[in-house]
């Protein structure tokens, strides 16, 4: 019997200040990279899919935002002066599905 299946984590990348494109608010948006990896035996192995987003903190829209966006966002956050509050945090997330 052989037991595999998925498993995602969540990594806050950043926390930076922007105007918000739903509600015009300049707030802080939390950058985040979503990966979901296969497990084999519950070990996982190799990722499958990795996503990133924004989420506007005052009021709580969440947009998908492309890996070189994300990259930029996130040395735009590490640069000296740049808006960036707290650091890398990973969380284990249950999958929707699941």
């Amino acid at each position: 019997m052989i037991i595999f299946g998925t498993r995602g984590y969540l990594y806050q990348l950043a926390i930076l200040t922007l105007v918000c494109g739903h509600c015009g608010n300049p707030a802080a948006h939390t950058l985040r990279k979503r990966v979901t990896k296969f497990t084999l035996f519950f070990v996982p192995l190799f990722p499958i899919s990795t996503k990133y987003t924004t989420q506007c903190t005052f009021c709580g829209l969440e947009q998908k935002v492309h890996k070189e966006q994300a990259d930029q966002l996130q040395a735009q956050a590490a640069a000296p002066g740049g808006q960036a509050y707290g650091q890398s945090q990973q969380q284990p997330y249950q999958h929707p599905g699941v």
